[in-house]
């Protein structure tokens, strides 16, 4: 398996992250661990979650996700096997989000604690906190990277100015930098990272791990129409796309999973590893067999007119 490096943290991932937004959600535990088992079986090391995981689902109260990969870690005794990400900075009750010192701190310890282990490899700021400056943020990651709680930290849904602004900090103070962005991007949404903001990560070193990288299933083939998307909890964001432009970006998956014997998601995702910007997508499954399709993509090899066909769709 190619193992690419996480920016400078001295980490590698392998090309495709595991999105654990489901674990708690639409997948339960005995469902994730399989996941998890196959995931890892299958050669991959790097598993994204966050704090908040999976507070919108009705009886959830957040740290659900965390809750299922430490337990998953602790029967498996696959901790040296795989990478752990996870984020924090969105509300989790009163009082607690941000990035403050005193919230990073406290945020950390509540996650080592569901994850049952005693670092974290991977530690993101959510998003962006205005309120907070960014020497306050970043010194409170250099303490806890001193500590050892954490080996690196990455930054998610920030945009362009302020992380070219908080990489300045980290260096004028020799702070630990954010190795890594989490923005979304996917063939239907590229214009919120192209840009200034990718140019930034290529100039500066800094590992991309996008999210939404199929387009909240949109950019697997199955939803075509309204009646698709009908009763399936995580299709709804998907309907935004059923347009003109949508239809033209699947038209183009169809023709190169059909000349590469692929299926569309695998495309759609081999072309985002094909991004020189980008380390690795994240993408989630609910089934092993869903996870099984999407691991090949790690093996489809897009030729330049086959970019060039996806390009012009989704430009």
């Amino acid at each position: 398996m190619e193992m690419r490096p996480l920016g400078k943290s001295g980490l590698k991932t392998a090309p495709l992250v595991f999105g654990g937004n489901v674990f708690g959600w639409t997948a339960d535990e005995k469902t994730s661990f399989d996941l998890l088992d196959a995931f890892v079986a299958s050669g991959f090391n790097m598993i994204d979650t966050a704090d908040v995981y999976s507070i919108w689902a009705p009886g959830n109260k957040g740290g659900e996700s965390e809750t299922i990969i430490g337990k998953w870690l602790k029967k498996s005794g696959k901790r040296d096997k795989v990478l752990i990400a996870t984020k924090c900075g969105i509300k989790m009750g009163e009082g607690k989000e941000g990035l403050s010192k005193k919230y990073i701190e406290s945020a950390v310890d509540e996650s080592l604690k569901r994850l049952q282990t005693d670092h974290i490899d991977l530690f993101q700021s959510h998003r962006d906190d205005p309120n907070t400056p960014l020497e306050e943020t970043l010194g409170a990651y250099a303490g806890l990277v001193k500590k050892g709680k954490l080996r690196a930290i990455g930054a998610s849904n920030y945009e362009a100015k302020r992380l070219g602004e908080a990489l300045a900090v980290s260096k004028k103070h020799g702070y630990p930098r954010y190795e890594t962005l989490q923005p979304h991007y996917n063939l239907a949404e590229r214009k919120l990272f192209e840009g200034d903001l990718e140019d930034l990560c290529l100039k500066e070193g800094v590992g991309v791990i996008g999210y939404y990288s199929l387009a909240s299933g949109f950019l697997t083939g199955k939803y075509r129409n309204e009646k698709d998307t009908e009763g399936r909890a995580r299709a709804g964001g998907s309907k935004k796309y059923l347009n003109d432009k949508g239809f033209g970006i699947l038209k183009a998956l169809d023709e190169v999973a059909a000349d590469k014997k692929a299926t569309q998601a695998q495309v759609a995702l081999a072309w985002l590893m094909a991004r020189p910007s980008v380390t690795a997508p994240i993408a989630s499954a609910t089934s092993v067999k869903q996870l099984e399709d999407l691991a090949h993509a790690a093996t489809v090899k897009l030729d330049k007119a086959s970019i060039a066909k996806l390009d012009k769709a989704s430009a």
